[in-house]
């Protein structure tokens, strides 16, 4: 392996879809497949805690999301996969930053901010809803991030500015205490279109338009039907690059299928075949994953086998930094 560091979190407040699969799950799946890098991804799961206060949606949901990332083909063997609340490093040094760090760059985070102007317009305590985790939630990522020394997290463009903060946050511990730190990058794949839901808007559990990953086929069918389309005629000549069906289709089918639907969309194709199309097309490649992930959620100790030796790995990086921040705060010789 070389010494570039990447490392890719999902946090478990919901049930993944096809958004989250196309515009971070793939891709971050490439990046393990594919490159030398030491990859490491975790269970985000006390940054739900800022919205999931349910003790068994709580537990169901991170063992979902570990058992997805496993259904897809991450190799805990290859990358260091563990859940972060099993690393008690991370919350150790999430205090010391939050100690270094301004309450106006916490007053500037975009989840904050969007919260506490929302409530003043509609003439509310400006910080209504508003918890100390999910206010803080910023140090905690910079946490996760700068413990195990990262070069590179994937994120999508509304996660950059954590990664920023982040750099902030390394930049101050190491102008008071010298170099410690490194300073991360993010990487934004710029070629991942904004993918649409059943309503044409981006495919978000706020709008209640997702089509979650591991549907039953029969359900996967139903929520693929009502995709929104417009009222061209059926025969009529379609542009794909404008369509949202075409653009899900592209995602799950090989190229030789991908240029096939191309051209019956440019020849003529009614809204139904295209939407049956796109059903064969996804339920054919989520088949296999679909079953190992049943599996799996019915063998939550064979995740917790998984997790736990990806924790000690995990931990025999973060254990050294930590003791090198403490000795550099002075908390001991």
């Amino acid at each position: 392996m070389s010494n570039e560091i990447v490392l890719t979190g999902i946090k478990p407040t919901g049930k993944v879809h096809l958004g989250n699969y196309i515009g971070a799950i793939k891709p971050a799946l490439q990046i393990a497949g594919t490159s030398d890098c030491t990859s490491l991804y975790f269970i985000a799961d006390y940054h739900g805690l800022t919205f999931i206060q349910d003790r068994d949606e709580f537990n169901t949901l991170s063992y979902s999301i570990a058992a997805t990332w496993l259904a897809l083909g991450l190799d805990p063997d290859r990358v260091i996969f563990y859940r972060q609340s099993d690393v008690p490093e991370i919350f150790e040094l999430s205090w010391i930053l939050s100690c270094l760090t301004s309450k106006g760059l916490m007053n500037r985070a975009h989840a904050y901010k969007s919260i506490h102007d929302k409530n003043e317009q509609l003439g509310l305590d400006s910080d209504t809803g508003v918890n100390m985790g999910l206010y803080t939630y910023p140090i905690l990522m910079a946490a996760d991030i700068l413990l195990f020394q990262s070069d590179k997290v994937p994120v999508g463009k509304d996660q950059i500015q954590h990664v920023e903060i982040a750099r902030d946050i390394a930049e101050g511990f190491n102008r008071i205490y010298g170099d410690t730190f490194k300073l991360p990058d993010y990487i934004v794949d710029e070629k991942t279109a904004v993918i649409p839901g059943l309503d044409g808007r981006k495919m978000s559990k706020s709008y209640n338009n997702t089509i979650p990953l591991f549907e039953p086929a029969e359900h996967l069918k139903k929520l693929i039907n009502k995709i929104k389309t417009d009222s061209t005629p059926p025969q009529a000549p379609k542009n794909p690059d404008t369509s949202n069906i075409y653009l899900l289709y592209k995602e799950f089918a090989t190229p030789a299928q991908v240029q096939d639907f191309r051209n019956r969309y440019l020849n003529g194709i009614s809204w139904g075949d295209a939407k049956q199309e796109l059903f064969q097309v996804v339920n054919a490649y989520l088949e296999e994953p679909r079953k190992k992930y049943n599996k799996l959620m019915v063998a939550p100790e064979q995740i917790d086998d998984i997790l736990n030796e990806g924790a000690r790995k995990a931990r025999a990086i973060a254990a050294p930094l930590l003791k090198k921040v403490k000795l550099k705060i002075g908390r001991y010789k």
